[in-house]
């Protein structure tokens, strides 16, 4: 029984010397506060990194991060469950918006203080997605939608700087330059410089307004207004068309137009009551091909079709719009003629 007695009073004190080593563990937690040190990425972490772009995952180095509370990145804070502290490192995803467009300095707060590391985080290059409306004169404003305009340097069309009236991280509003009426529109900010895959403005218009260039009406099965005020794309007046099945909008230059230095036919269209999902098919004479637009009901939509898309040719007589669905529609055209 001593014996007993004896292996069991080994046990507890073991058991005892064990809890207090604990306590004296947590005593000595390290309290000091954090460093940041570098930005490596997760699969090369021994390169420390000069910049990143929004929504990176990346590893903050440092001393003390254990004990990471929040991740801030210059006022955005990383979510909790898209973060992972050790002592020396944090690993972590970079929100997909900041505040800056290049320049977002992380903080780090740990239960015993916090510490910031300068750094580059740029967001995206410039991102265009379309601008309204897709013609104009010069002072004319045109609202440019897409993301990723913080910073906001530069806009410029057919290469001329135009007057920026207003800009947010989605959308801008420029006034056409003195002297432009077509070109590429490039959108430049601090990450870099992006051109819009539409072009601005008609390099020889067929309309806009009126009938220009000696173009003259040729259409068939339509009843056509081209003084309608009651829907225009801009300016003063649009092509009111009411098409009977298969009918056509079409227009005629008995010279001929000579396509070279030309690249896509333009056209804005209205889409009618019905008319969603709806065609009109764009042909020239001599023939050569065709090409289908499909309608959007209750707005206006700028189509550009390369040349090629219709068969390339050299010379054009005869321009049409058919209807294509064999449906009665009304719709509004705007804006025709060649780039």
């Amino acid at each position: 029984m001593k014996t007993i007695a004896k292996y069991f009073g080994a046990y507890f004190i073991a058991v005892a010397m064990l809890v207090l080593l604990g306590c004296k563990k947590d005593k000595e937690e390290n309290t000091a506060p954090p460093t940041l040190t570098a930005i490596t990425n997760l699969t090369n972490r021994g390169t420390e990194l000069q910049a990143v772009d929004y929504g990176d995952w990346i590893i903050i180095k440092g001393t003390n991060l254990k004990s990471t509370q929040k991740v801030d990145f210059n006022g955005t804070l990383a979510a909790d469950s898209l973060t992972y502290a050790e002592d020396n490192g944090i690993t972590v995803k970079i929100p997909a918006n900041l505040t800056d467009p290049i320049n977002n300095p992380i903080t780090v707060t740990t239960k015993y203080g916090t510490a910031t590391l300068n750094f580059k985080i740029r967001q995206p290059s410039p991102l265009v997605e379309d601008f309204s409306p897709g013609a104009g004169v010069p002072d004319d404003e045109i609202t440019i939608a897409g993301n990723y305009f913080k910073g906001l340097s530069a806009v410029t069309i057919n290469g001329v700087n135009a007057t920026i009236v207003s800009s947010t991280q989605t959308q801008i509003k420029v006034k056409v330059p003195t002297g432009v009426t077509y070109g590429p529109v490039v959108v430049t900010t601090p990450v870099g410089s992006v051109t819009a895959t539409k072009t601005f403005g008609l390099k020889h218009t067929i309309f806009d307004d009126a009938l220009r260039n000696s173009w003259t009406n040729t259409s068939y099965s339509s009843t056509l207004n081209f003084a309608s005020t009651e829907n225009n794309r801009r300016g003063t007046a649009a092509i009111k068309a009411t098409y009977v099945g298969f009918g056509a909008v079409r227009f005629r230059l008995v010279s001929k137009f000579n396509t070279t230095g030309y690249s896509m036919v333009k056209i804005s269209i209205f889409g009618g009551t019905g008319t969603q999902g709806k065609k009109i098919r764009i042909s020239v004479t001599p023939a050569a091909a065709t090409y289908e637009l499909i309608l959007n009901e209750g707005k206006w939509t700028d189509y550009q079709v390369p040349l090629i898309n219709i068969g390339n040719p050299a010379t054009i007589e005869y321009i049409t719009f058919q209807e294509f669905s064999n449906f009665a529609s009304q719709v509004y055209i705007d804006d025709v003629g060649f780039y």
